[in-house]
């Protein structure tokens, strides 16, 4: 079977690898194209693309496909029995989807109906999802609305972040599409059902900031979701400082506006949240520094009891 494989992060890459790795044939590799990176912003080629260089297969970058009827041909005249597609950043249309015999299957890392869209790690564990998982899907135009080959659900622990459960939801997913491709022909493809369909979009950075206002155990799932990127960040008196973990504690006594430092120690930073919540951070980063547990933090940053983060407009 000749697999065409679509896809741009490590996310897609393990999957890449899983197949490659189970001795499936890959003749051609998109990716989108290589993006300026780091502090020299040199261009770097995508996770994608570096695993299949490694394998010695010709990768195709294309900018559009919607609007690019060279590189529709150019996947007319590659052949290919099935696509595979993980992450890959670019809409397939109508005219690329007709394309493989058996389909173009995708690897998405919610258990649809719920979030479709961007990113469906950081939004289950923004809302408190007790499970995600992942889906082998049948594309179709719609967004993520396709029938379902494959599903399989994966717990979130309270400890995870987006980066932990996007490991986790990668290896599952590298595992179930070897899977899928392996009994393709008889797989039975499920339609999606019509209740319980939400929408993950995409998380920008104007999302980072921490709204003090919200309860204690809202905002730490914001800051597990926003970890790695954009990173969930408290302003004090315009210097931005990110909040990289934390857990809801008992607010003391009294009446404390949110936004208040109520305690600042090796034991972390008591920060008074809406509903007479507190919310106690151990991770803290300032500007132009690194991660630092709340001891080392405070060493080169000291907070105090009665200070007030700026809120949010």
């Amino acid at each position: 079977m000749n697999i065409v494989f679509a896809g741009t992060p490590e996310f897609a890459a393990v999957a890449l690898r899983a197949i490659l790795d189970a001795g499936m044939h890959v003749p051609l590799v998109l990716s989108q194209p290589d993006r300026p990176a780091g502090r020299g912003m040199q261009l770097q080629a995508s996770s994608v693309k570096q695993v299949a260089l490694e394998h010695g297969i010709e990768v195709f970058q294309p900018v559009s496909l919607k609007k690019d009827a060279q590189a529709v041909e150019r996947l007319r005249a590659t052949p290919m029995d099935v696509m595979v597609v993980a992450a890959y950043g670019l809409i397939l249309p109508q005219s690329v989807l007709d394309i493989p015999p058996q389909g173009c299957l995708n690897i998405h890392g919610s258990l649809l109906p719920r979030w479709r869209g961007a990113a469906p790690i950081q939004r289950a564990i923004q809302n408190g999802d007790a499970q995600t998982g992942v889906c082998i899907m049948r594309m179709e135009a719609g967004l993520d609305t396709g029938p379902v080959l494959l599903r399989e659900a994966l717990d979130i622990e309270e400890s995870d972040t987006a980066a932990t459960l996007h490991d986790k939801l990668a290896a599952q997913g590298a595992r179930l599409i070897v899977d899928a491709l392996g009994r393709l022909p008889q797989l039975r493809a499920e339609p999606q059902p019509e209740a319980g369909v939400t929408y993950a979009s995409k998380i920008e950075k104007a999302e980072a900031a921490l709204d003090l206002r919200q309860g204690a155990l809202e905002l730490s799932r914001k800051i597990r979701a926003f970890d790695p990127f954009p990173g969930a960040t408290l302003n004090l008196d315009g210097t931005l400082i990110k909040a990289w973990s934390g857990a809801p504690v008992a607010a003391p006594p009294g009446s404390h506006a949110p936004g208040t430092v109520l305690a600042a120690d090796a034991q972390g930073v008591v920060v008074a949240c809406g509903g007479a919540t507190a919310l106690r951070i151990v991770t803290l980063q300032k500007p132009g520094g690194k991660r630092l547990p709340v001891r080392e933090f405070l060493n080169s940053f000291p907070l105090a009891a009665g200070l007030r983060f700026t809120l949010p407009a």
